[in-house]
């Protein structure tokens, strides 16, 4: 009997498995900046969470301040 391959969806914009994707390819993009040297693994790692995280945290307090603009009049 075959088995049937469920492929899992995509991550929702803003789930921590989007997010942990794109910490890891700005890590990998840090390593190779580097030049590739290994060991420093761990420094890219945190320096490209830190990155994103605060990206991720201004755009949220971006998209809550236009929120709470009341509109003028015109």
């Amino acid at each position: 009997m075959a088995h049937k391959i469920r492929f899992a969806e995509p991550p929702d914009v803003g789930s921590v498995g989007l997010t942990e994707q794109i910490i890891q390819k700005r890590a990998y993009q840090l390593f190779e900046l580097r030049g590739c040297q290994h060991g420093h693994d761990v420094d890219d790692w945190l320096a490209a969470e830190a990155e994103v995280l605060e990206r991720k945290t201004a755009a949220t307090s971006h998209e809550k301040a236009d929120h709470l603009k009341v509109p003028s009049a015109a």
